[in-house]
């Protein structure tokens, strides 16, 4: 027996469109599909800084941001964070742990305010079973994820730290997009978040990124950060 509720985590409306939305994988779905799985949805608001699940939680459902942005990462020796991935909407958060049948292996924290949308597991799973094409599309997106966490890998291990931050800077700007004046990327880390995404020490990261400055490579403006010359920064980050 499944439950259709909201929890309310603000005063704020909440706007939670992951079914709705003309980007969302489900907006192409049979409507009495679509109708189906609004019955069994939840949308829940976190703060900045909040935890949506952490590392060892066990998923209920798929979780699909819809909001907002969001970190996941892994605590290392001595309790040091490492950035995994980041999440945009409509993408999915720790979905592979629910097709896996495991734990998450990771935290999910909100970067800023955020609202997620989670479809009941037991509910997803019926509507999988009856629509091949919306299966194929999130195995292609697990298959395209475990692709670009595979090159990573190997950037973080190979690579040296302007090679490392230039890449990390270059995720976020796909990741995240530009501002109007199309330089200034639409994510604004702490330097420690920085560091964590590209595997490196926080005073690594500061050192670098005043290089980077100091080479008119980026402009630093608190956490905002402008690309002064993407082709210089694509090429720090290329030869690693």
């Amino acid at each position: 027996m499944f439950y259709y509720f909201f929890i309310m985590k603000t005063s704020k409306s909440l706007i939670c469109n992951c079914l709705d939305n003309s980007l969302s994988i489900f907006g192409k779905l049979p409507k009495s599909q679509l109708d189906f799985l609004r019955q069994y949805h939840t949308c829940i608001s976190y703060k900045k800084n909040e935890i949506i699940y952490r590392e060892g939680d066990k998923p209920t459902g798929l979780i699909s941001l819809s909001e907002g942005k969001v970190k996941l990462f892994k605590e290392g020796i001595g309790g040091r964070e490492q950035i995994v991935r980041l999440a945009k909407p409509i993408g999915f958060i720790g979905y592979r742990a629910i097709f896996a049948d495991e734990n998450y292996l990771a935290t999910a924290i909100a970067l800023e305010d955020s609202t997620v949308c989670i479809i009941e597991k037991d509910a997803l799973f019926e509507v999988l079973y009856r629509n091949v094409d919306l299966a194929m599309i999130i195995l292609k997106s697990l298959a395209t994820e475990l692709g670009f966490s595979n090159s990573r890998c190997v950037t973080l291990t190979q690579k040296h730290v302007r090679g490392r931050l230039a890449e990390s800077i270059l995720v976020l700007k796909d990741t995240y997009g530009m501002e109007d004046d199309n330089k200034t990327i639409k994510a604004h880390l702490s330097r420690e978040d920085l560091a964590s995404l590209s595997n490196m020490t926080n005073s690594n990261a500061i050192r670098t990124l005043s290089s980077f400055a100091q080479e008119k490579v980026i402009e630093i403006n608190g956490r905002r950060i402008k690309i002064v010359d993407i082709d210089l920064l694509e090429r720090i980050s290329d030869l690693g």
